[in-house]
Protein backbone atom coordinates (compact mmCIF):
# COMPACT_ATOMS: atom_id res chain seq x y z
CA UNK A 1 0.00 0.00 0.00
CA UNK A 2 3.05 2.57 -0.97
CA UNK A 3 1.75 6.51 -0.35
CA UNK A 4 5.06 6.87 -1.53
CA UNK A 5 5.54 10.87 -3.01
CA UNK A 6 2.73 11.92 -1.28
CA UNK A 7 2.35 14.29 1.84
CA UNK A 8 0.15 12.92 4.77
CA UNK A 9 -1.06 15.29 7.89
CA UNK A 10 -1.65 13.80 11.16
CA UNK A 11 -3.30 15.96 13.59
CA UNK A 12 -3.23 14.24 17.24
CA UNK A 13 -0.37 12.77 15.68
CA UNK A 14 1.83 13.54 19.48
CA UNK A 15 0.43 10.29 21.20
CA UNK A 16 -2.01 7.26 20.79
CA UNK A 17 -4.10 6.33 18.08
CA UNK A 18 -2.63 9.76 16.12
CA UNK A 19 0.81 8.32 16.89
CA UNK A 20 0.22 5.36 15.62
CA UNK A 21 -1.08 6.41 11.95
CA UNK A 22 1.74 8.75 11.85
CA UNK A 23 4.29 6.00 12.05
CA UNK A 24 2.27 3.22 9.66
CA UNK A 25 1.55 6.13 7.27
CA UNK A 26 5.34 6.99 6.97
CA UNK A 27 5.78 2.75 6.79
CA UNK A 28 3.66 3.38 3.61
CA UNK A 29 6.11 5.92 2.53
CA UNK A 30 4.50 9.03 2.89
CA UNK A 31 6.23 12.42 4.18
CA UNK A 32 4.58 12.97 7.48
CA UNK A 33 3.59 16.06 8.99
CA UNK A 34 2.89 15.45 12.75
CA UNK A 35 0.71 18.38 13.79
CA UNK A 36 -0.16 18.54 17.39
CA UNK A 37 -0.91 20.85 20.40
CA UNK A 38 2.01 19.33 22.17
CA UNK A 39 5.00 20.32 20.38
CA UNK A 40 7.41 17.96 22.45
CA UNK A 41 4.92 14.78 22.02
CA UNK A 42 5.28 15.73 18.31
CA UNK A 43 8.74 16.03 18.12
CA UNK A 44 9.07 12.05 19.89
CA UNK A 45 6.53 10.96 17.13
CA UNK A 46 9.26 12.09 14.29
CA UNK A 47 11.77 11.12 16.25
CA UNK A 48 10.21 7.18 15.73
CA UNK A 49 9.15 7.55 12.53
CA UNK A 50 12.86 8.65 11.49
CA UNK A 51 14.78 5.64 13.70
CA UNK A 52 13.37 3.79 10.49
CA UNK A 53 14.19 5.69 7.71
CA UNK A 54 11.24 7.58 6.77
CA UNK A 55 10.49 11.11 7.06
CA UNK A 56 8.31 13.40 9.04
CA UNK A 57 8.54 16.91 10.44
CA UNK A 58 6.50 18.11 13.60
CA UNK A 59 4.32 21.21 13.66
CA UNK A 60 2.89 22.81 16.73
CA UNK A 61 -0.38 24.03 16.55
CA UNK A 62 -4.27 24.51 16.91
CA UNK A 63 -5.99 22.14 14.65
CA UNK A 64 -9.46 23.43 14.98
CA UNK A 65 -8.37 27.17 14.79
CA UNK A 66 -8.24 28.75 10.76
CA UNK A 67 -5.45 31.20 11.51
CA UNK A 68 -3.47 27.98 12.62
CA UNK A 69 -4.23 25.83 10.40
CA UNK A 70 -3.44 28.38 7.42
CA UNK A 71 -0.11 29.08 8.33
CA UNK A 72 0.84 25.73 9.58
CA UNK A 73 0.08 24.50 6.43
CA UNK A 74 1.91 26.78 4.70
CA UNK A 75 5.11 25.94 5.97
CA UNK A 76 3.88 21.99 5.34
CA UNK A 77 3.82 22.61 1.59
CA UNK A 78 6.79 24.21 1.42
CA UNK A 79 8.47 21.86 3.71
CA UNK A 80 7.12 18.53 2.53
CA UNK A 81 4.59 19.35 -0.31
CA UNK A 82 1.08 19.63 -1.06
CA UNK A 83 -1.21 17.52 1.05
CA UNK A 84 -3.32 14.32 -0.10
CA UNK A 85 -3.81 12.52 2.87
CA UNK A 86 -5.37 14.04 5.96
CA UNK A 87 -6.07 11.61 9.00
CA UNK A 88 -8.10 14.24 11.23
CA UNK A 89 -7.51 12.33 14.30
CA UNK A 90 -7.04 15.54 17.04
CA UNK A 91 -10.05 15.46 19.63
CA UNK A 92 -11.03 15.25 23.44
CA UNK A 93 -13.08 13.68 25.84
CA UNK A 94 -15.89 14.76 28.57
CA UNK A 95 -17.35 12.75 30.87
CA UNK A 96 -20.45 14.82 32.55
CA UNK A 97 -23.81 14.51 33.18
CA UNK A 98 -26.20 16.20 30.37
CA UNK A 99 -27.32 19.01 32.67
CA UNK A 100 -24.27 19.80 33.71
CA UNK A 101 -22.59 20.58 30.28
CA UNK A 102 -21.86 24.03 30.32
CA UNK A 103 -22.65 26.19 26.97
CA UNK A 104 -18.69 26.71 27.30
CA UNK A 105 -17.72 22.85 27.32
CA UNK A 106 -20.60 22.29 24.19
CA UNK A 107 -18.41 25.04 23.03
CA UNK A 108 -15.45 23.53 23.28
CA UNK A 109 -16.17 20.06 22.22
CA UNK A 110 -17.69 20.78 19.10
CA UNK A 111 -14.96 23.39 18.19
CA UNK A 112 -12.13 21.06 18.54
CA UNK A 113 -13.98 17.65 17.41
CA UNK A 114 -16.29 18.61 15.12
CA UNK A 115 -15.42 21.79 13.57
CA UNK A 116 -11.26 21.43 13.74
CA UNK A 117 -11.83 18.11 11.07
CA UNK A 118 -14.55 20.84 8.94
CA UNK A 119 -11.88 23.22 9.04
CA UNK A 120 -8.44 21.13 8.25
CA UNK A 121 -10.42 19.52 5.03
CA UNK A 122 -11.68 22.91 3.57
CA UNK A 123 -7.87 24.37 4.13
CA UNK A 124 -6.63 21.06 2.49
CA UNK A 125 -8.69 19.74 -0.17
CA UNK A 126 -7.50 22.66 -3.15
CA UNK A 127 -4.42 20.15 -3.02
CA UNK A 128 -6.16 16.87 -3.27
CA UNK A 129 -8.62 18.46 -6.17
CA UNK A 130 -5.29 19.76 -7.83
CA UNK A 131 -3.65 16.65 -8.07
CA UNK A 132 -7.18 14.78 -8.42
CA UNK A 133 -6.72 12.12 -5.77
CA UNK A 134 -6.96 12.51 -2.34
CA UNK A 135 -7.54 10.48 1.12
CA UNK A 136 -9.25 11.62 4.17
CA UNK A 137 -9.61 10.05 7.26
CA UNK A 138 -11.58 10.92 9.87
CA UNK A 139 -11.12 9.88 13.65
CA UNK A 140 -14.92 9.26 14.98
CA UNK A 141 -15.83 7.36 18.00
CA UNK A 142 -18.07 4.62 18.65
CA UNK A 143 -19.91 6.21 21.62
CA UNK A 144 -21.25 8.25 18.26
CA UNK A 145 -22.92 4.92 16.87
CA UNK A 146 -24.15 3.93 20.29
CA UNK A 147 -24.75 6.93 22.74
CA UNK A 148 -23.43 7.42 26.18
CA UNK A 149 -24.61 8.12 29.15
CA UNK A 150 -22.39 10.55 30.48
CA UNK A 151 -20.97 12.12 27.04
CA UNK A 152 -23.69 13.57 25.46
CA UNK A 153 -21.75 16.14 24.11
CA UNK A 154 -18.74 14.03 23.00
CA UNK A 155 -20.91 11.59 21.01
CA UNK A 156 -22.86 14.03 19.27
CA UNK A 157 -19.97 15.91 18.27
CA UNK A 158 -18.32 12.73 17.17
CA UNK A 159 -21.68 11.79 15.21
CA UNK A 160 -21.17 15.11 13.61
CA UNK A 161 -17.88 13.31 12.36
CA UNK A 162 -19.73 10.78 10.64
CA UNK A 163 -22.13 12.92 9.23
CA UNK A 164 -19.58 15.75 7.98
CA UNK A 165 -17.46 12.23 6.49
CA UNK A 166 -21.04 10.97 4.50
CA UNK A 167 -21.47 14.55 3.09
CA UNK A 168 -17.35 15.19 2.04
CA UNK A 169 -17.94 11.72 0.40
CA UNK A 170 -20.68 12.36 -1.58
CA UNK A 171 -20.03 15.76 -2.80
CA UNK A 172 -15.95 14.75 -3.63
CA UNK A 173 -16.33 11.30 -4.79
CA UNK A 174 -16.24 11.87 -8.72
CA UNK A 175 -13.37 14.05 -7.88
CA UNK A 176 -10.44 11.39 -7.15
CA UNK A 177 -11.05 11.73 -3.48
CA UNK A 178 -12.23 9.29 -0.50
CA UNK A 179 -13.37 10.32 2.64
CA UNK A 180 -14.08 7.72 5.15
CA UNK A 181 -14.53 7.24 9.27
CA UNK A 182 -13.17 5.15 11.53
CA UNK A 183 -15.27 4.49 15.24
CA UNK A 184 -12.53 3.27 17.27
CA UNK A 185 -13.93 1.53 20.45
CA UNK A 186 -12.20 1.08 23.83
CA UNK A 187 -8.47 1.26 22.38
CA UNK A 188 -5.71 1.43 25.12
CA UNK A 189 -4.39 5.35 24.85
CA UNK A 190 -3.23 7.97 27.45
CA UNK A 191 -6.51 8.97 26.70
CA UNK A 192 -8.42 6.42 27.91
CA UNK A 193 -6.28 5.84 30.47
CA UNK A 194 -6.82 9.14 31.82
CA UNK A 195 -10.21 8.64 31.90
CA UNK A 196 -12.53 7.56 34.64
CA UNK A 197 -12.88 4.06 32.10
CA UNK A 198 -11.68 0.95 34.09
CA UNK A 199 -9.85 -0.42 31.60
CA UNK A 200 -9.12 -4.29 33.19
CA UNK A 201 -13.06 -3.95 34.15
CA UNK A 202 -14.75 -2.91 30.33
CA UNK A 203 -12.12 -4.87 28.65
CA UNK A 204 -13.76 -8.13 30.46
CA UNK A 205 -17.05 -7.75 29.48
CA UNK A 206 -16.08 -6.96 25.78
CA UNK A 207 -16.19 -9.51 23.03
CA UNK A 208 -12.94 -9.83 22.51
CA UNK A 209 -11.75 -9.82 26.21
CA UNK A 210 -9.00 -7.17 25.38
CA UNK A 211 -8.71 -3.52 24.31
CA UNK A 212 -7.63 -2.50 20.95
CA UNK A 213 -4.26 -1.12 20.53
CA UNK A 214 -3.37 2.49 18.35
CA UNK A 215 -1.96 -0.34 16.11
CA UNK A 216 -5.26 -1.73 15.06
CA UNK A 217 -6.40 1.44 14.32
CA UNK A 218 -3.44 2.57 12.12
CA UNK A 219 -3.71 -0.45 9.99
CA UNK A 220 -7.07 0.54 9.17
CA UNK A 221 -6.19 3.83 8.27
CA UNK A 222 -3.13 2.60 6.20
CA UNK A 223 -5.50 0.93 3.89
CA UNK A 224 -8.29 3.63 4.13
CA UNK A 225 -5.45 6.13 2.58
CA UNK A 226 -4.37 3.50 -0.28
CA UNK A 227 -4.89 2.97 -3.62
CA UNK A 228 -6.59 -0.34 -2.68
CA UNK A 229 -9.60 1.33 -1.14
CA UNK A 230 -10.04 3.81 -4.16
CA UNK A 231 -13.71 2.84 -4.29
CA UNK A 232 -14.76 2.64 -0.81
CA UNK A 233 -15.32 6.25 0.18
CA UNK A 234 -18.43 7.47 2.42
CA UNK A 235 -18.16 4.40 5.03
CA UNK A 236 -17.49 3.91 8.47
CA UNK A 237 -15.19 1.16 9.41
CA UNK A 238 -15.66 -0.01 13.46
CA UNK A 239 -12.52 -0.78 14.94
CA UNK A 240 -14.01 -2.14 17.92
CA UNK A 241 -13.40 -5.96 18.90
CA UNK A 242 -17.50 -6.51 18.19
CA UNK A 243 -18.40 -3.46 20.58
CA UNK A 244 -20.61 -2.46 17.61
CA UNK A 245 -22.00 -5.15 15.11
CA UNK A 246 -24.34 -4.23 12.21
Amino acid sequence: MSLKGKTAVVTGGGSGIGRACAVQLARDGAAIAVWDLNGDAAAETVSLIEAEGNKAKAYTGDASAPDSIASILVRIRAELGPVLVLVNNAGITGFVAFLDITPEALERMYRINLMGPFFMTQAVISDMLAAGWGRIVNISSSSAQTGAKGMTHYSSSKGGVIALTKSLAAEFADRGITVNNIPPGFIDTPMLRGSPVNLDATAATSPMKRAGRPEDMAAACSFLASDAAGYITGQTLGVNGGRVIY
